[in-house]
Parts: structure tokens; C-alpha cells; sequence
């Protein structure tokens, strides 16, 4: 039961998070009564949160009809990666050339938890890790125009419309080979280290388009 005031948002990450788990599949529809009754809200939040999640392209509104998950488009989520990788490149390079130790430990710390080589690790929290520490790589840039472009193409959560695409054990330790390179400030590496993070996706989805 949702009870926090801000419930527009607090929808809109609940559902967001079932979608992208795969608890809504895609192409289902999303009954707005039986939604709001599940998470104690009213229509109004929910529609809210229904937009927001339009805009991002994890749902559509069909006419006359409702809403529903929207499709995995391979070729959409490609086109991301490719738009990311420019972007996050910029912002690897500016963060590596002017940062602090705080934000190097910040970055850590969204992977630090699942170095444990005995622990089983939770997909879910991972991809939700993944997710921020790209999207602090934005925002800690200091490029404010960047960021900008980051808020309205919602470039990045595109990328997650189908969860992961590469395995855990692949991308942990790129994970902190891109920390390392912006640790010792240079930016040079930082951004090709961040750029081939996001070429060897773009590789895995050109294997599922030509399947």
C-alpha cells in the first residue's frame, strides 16, 4: 500500500520496476481499477504515472481500447545504445577530467555489494544499480545541457526496456574499469571505456535482430 504523498511518482517507479521485471508482460493490458485497488491510490495518480511511463515508451494508450506494455522493440533499444554511447562518452570525460572522491565512491558503491563471489546475485537490484550509476555518470558530468538531452529523450531507460541484455559476470568488471579510468582522470579513457560498454550491448541486440 502506497502511502507516501508524492503518489504520481511513487506509481510510476512501482510499476516501471514490474514492467521492466516482466511481472506486466509486454503487449498486456493494464487495468486501471483493478491497478489503483492493488496500490491504494486514486485514478488521478495513476493516470499520471501512466503518462510518464508513455513517455518513456514502456506503455501505450490505444484508442478506445486501454493501456497496454508496449512491445520490445529491438530496433528502438539499439538506436538507444547507440545515442547513449555518444552521450555517456561526453559525460565520462568531462566527470574524469573535474571529479571528487566522493562521487568516485558513490559510483563504487552501486556495485560494491555484489563483488560477494558467494552470494547469488539478485537481477533486479543489479539492473537497478546498473541504471543508476549511468544515470549519475549524467548528472555528476556538470554538463547541464547534457543532462537536459538525458531528461527528455529518456535515452537511458529505453536501454532497459528489456532488462539486461548482457549477464552479470560480463559487465560487473567493466562496471569498474570505466570507475577506474574516470578515478585517475583521464578522460581519453574514461570515454572509450564507457563507449565499448555500451558497443558490446548494441552487439548482443544485433545478434537478436538477425536471429
Amino acid at each position: 500500500m502506497i502511502k507516501y504523498a508524492d503518489l504520481s511518482n511513487q506509481v510510476y517507479e512501482q510499476l516501471k520496476a514490474m514492467i521492466l521485471s516482466n511481472q506486466y508482460e509486454p503487449g498486456q493490458k493494464l487495468l486501471q481499477e483493478k491497478i489503483a485497488a492493488q496500490l491504494g491510490v486514486s485514478r488521478t495518480p495513476l493516470h499520471k504515472a501512466f503518462q510518464m511511463l508513455e513517455n518513456e515508451y514502456l506503455v501505450e494508450s490505444i484508442p478506445r481500447r486501454g493501456i497496454y506494455v508496449k512491445k520490445v522493440d529491438y530496433n528502438q533499444i539499439y538506436d538507444a545504445f547507440e545515442c547513449r554511447e555518444a552521450l555517456e562518452s561526453v559525460a565520462a570525460r568531462r566527470l574524469a577530467e573535474n571529479h571528487t572522491s566522493e562521487q568516485i565512491d558513490l559510483l563504487k558503491g552501486f556495485f560494491t555489494p555484489f563483488m560477494n563471489a558467494n552470494i547469488d546475485i539478485n537481477v533486479d537490484k543489479y539492473r537497478k544499480a546498473d541504471e543508476l550509476f549511468h544515470k549519475q555518470i549524467m548528472i555528476m558530468s556538470g554538463n547541464s545541457i547534457l543532462g537536459r538531452l538525458e531528461v527528455i529523450s529518456n535515452i537511458l531507460v529505453r536501454t532497459y526496456q528489456k532488462g539486461l541484455v548482457r549477464p552479470v559476470s560480463e559487465t560487473l568488471h567493466e562496471h569498474f574499469e570505466i570507475i577506474d579510468a574516470i578515478a585517475t582522470g583521464n578522460g581519453d579513457l574514461a570515454a572509450e571505456m564507457i563507449a565499448k560498454h555500451s558497443r558490446a550491448a548494441r552487439a548482443n541486440i544485433q545478434q537478436m535482430l538477425s536471429k
